[in-house]
């Protein structure tokens, strides 16, 4: 079934009928959902989603956009979170140069500290990296992030950047954009990176594939990604599904 590597499920966007839609995952195809906080307060209600869900696990960390609000105390409070037994992943965490704030050295601070406690709890990374790619690599170098592991989610750059990555041992995150006409760039990524370092992915409630672009994202697009892949990949709808799962469950160390 399809692994849902990076969802947003207690986003504001899903408050009408979020218990709906992920009850009906099952007989979609969808097997399991990583959701993915980004913020103290989505940390919480990610840890709400996934007691309340068997097949979600989560990802605590908070996002470079957010890190400004971090101190000692609240960092202790997500160290104490990536205690959880579902928790599988520090994330998101990175850089992202698109706004001015918060300054680029607090991001950092906060990018460094989350990437240690990743080493500390032995938990992979789910990386946001946005107008940033030397930087962001340039740091995971300095910081051996390759002991640590993990995915560059809603991968954005090209073949060189890639290469980088993949080198160091992480995964690419893949999701909607893949589908668009203007992404000639991350077709030929995907081209380009071994199917078994590809990881599946929404964001949602962003970045819905087309047909649907423009429109709230759910899981439920998941199909139309692994068209696209297949099609990039040569490779059959269930050969991808199958490894892209088998992908997820290895990077996040979930052995069912």
């Amino acid at each position: 079934m399809i692994f849902e590597s990076h969802a947003h499920y207690e986003d504001k966007a899903f408050e009408e009928d979020r218990e709906s839609l992920l009850e009906g995952f099952a007989a979609n195809g969808i097997g399991m959902v990583v959701n993915v906080s980004s913020s103290l307060e989505t940390i919480e209600k990610t840890i709400d989603l996934i007691k309340k869900y068997p097949f979600m696990y989560g990802a605590v960390g908070v996002h470079p956009e957010e890190c400004a609000a971090l101190n000692k105390e609240n960092f202790d409070y997500i160290r104490k979170m990536t205690l959880n037994e579902k928790v599988v992943a520090v994330g998101e965490i990175g850089l992202d140069y698109y706004w001015d704030e918060p300054e680029r050295e607090i991001q950092k601070k906060w990018f460094e500290a989350q990437i240690e406690l990743a080493r500390e709890v032995n938990l992979p990374m789910i990386i946001h990296s946005r107008d940033a790619a030397k930087d962001t690599l340039d740091f995971m170098k300095a910081h051996k992030s390759e002991e640590i592991g993990g995915v560059i989610h809603c991968f954005s750059y090209g073949n060189e950047m890639a290469k980088e990555f993949l080198d160091m041992g992480f995964y690419l995150g893949v999701g909607g954009v893949v589908t668009f006409n203007n992404a000639k760039k991350l077709k030929e990524v995907v081209e380009f990176a071994p199917i078994d370092r590809i990881l599946i992915e929404t964001d949602c409630p962003y970045l819905s594939p087309v047909p649907n672009r423009g429109k709230r994202n759910s899981s439920l697009n998941l199909s139309y990604v692994v068209e696209e892949i297949a099609k990039i990949k040569g490779l059959d709808y269930d050969e991808v599904v199958a490894i892209t799962e088998n992908n997820a469950k290895t990077m996040y160390k979930i052995n069912i």
